[in-house]
């Protein structure tokens, strides 16, 4: 585990340009090294913020959207369409405005998909999607993500990992059906810690008051199944992403030296 790194904006519409602009870098990066680039989205204001910012951004033609392959953290367990789902709400944000190539975005499963209610099964089904997607270089049964962005919930929950509730103990499984979700829905698909943490970078966002305690318990040396943001880190990177709002109740011993 590698020790987080902090950057403190001004408040969220900066967080969120500098974040998407940030993200711009590590694509282009990306897909100069090797062709092509790997990103795992996430939902609620702070991740849906991130990619209207990226729609906007001067850079965004930077992108080479063809070669990037496009994951979900973790998905509402609703039909397809549903203005709820994280990736109608990403498709409404930036995805519809940028030419993806259809086959390299891997939306979870819907409610109103082959696997009917069975939420265990369209779960499986994602599992086996990410495992088809992995290479030898890997090491194992999921793609070494380049960024995997993940929202902080007031109660520390990360992608669709809430406190002490069976999903964030799954150690060997890499995507699970959630039953029981604090937040409605009740059901929903989520990536598990262990696939997160295959990441090559895992960034997490948190921004405005009530997004406050929830950074400082995550940050303060919790354990994962009462606090799951503290137990989401990426193989050579974890970096946080805050405004100052959501950063008001840290020490200042974890800011870092020059913030935005």
């Amino acid at each position: 585990m590698n020790t987080p790194q902090l950057v403190v904006h001004r408040d969220k519409e900066l967080m969120a340009e500098a974040a998407a602009a940030r993200l711009i870098t590590k694509i282009v990066d990306a897909q100069a090294s090797r062709g092509y680039a790997s990103i795992v989205l996430t939902g609620g204001r702070n991740g849906n913020g991130l990619l209207a910012a990226l729609a906007s951004a001067p850079a965004r033609d930077a992108v080479d959207w063809a070669r990037l392959d496009l994951w979900w953290g973790d998905e509402r367990y609703l039909p397809g369409g549903d203005p709820d789902r994280n990736d109608t709400q990403a498709r409404a944000a930036l995805l519809d405005a940028v030419p993806l190539d259809p086959a390299r975005v891997h939306a979870m499963p819907a409610s109103d998909g082959p696997y009917g209610a069975d939420v265990e099964a369209a779960a499986e089904s994602y599992a086996a999607e990410l495992a088809k997607a992995a290479g030898p270089e890997n090491h194992g049964p999921v793609p070494a993500f380049d960024v995997l962005m993940l929202g902080v919930g007031p109660d520390t929950h990360v992608a669709s990992l809430f406190p002490e509730l069976p999903a964030v103990r799954e150690t060997e499984r890499t995507v699970v059906g959630v039953h029981g979700a604090p937040k409605p829905p009740p059901t929903r698909i989520s990536l598990t810690l262990p696939a997160i943490r295959s990441a090559r970078e895992v960034w997490l966002l948190a921004a405005g008051e009530d997004k406050a305690q929830a950074a400082a318990i995550a940050l303060s040396g919790a354990g994962e199944i009462q606090a799951p943001a503290a137990g989401a880190y990426g193989r050579s990177r974890t970096l946080w992403l805050l405004d100052a709002a959501a950063a008001s109740q840290l020490p200042r011993s974890l800011y870092p030296p020059a913030s935005a």
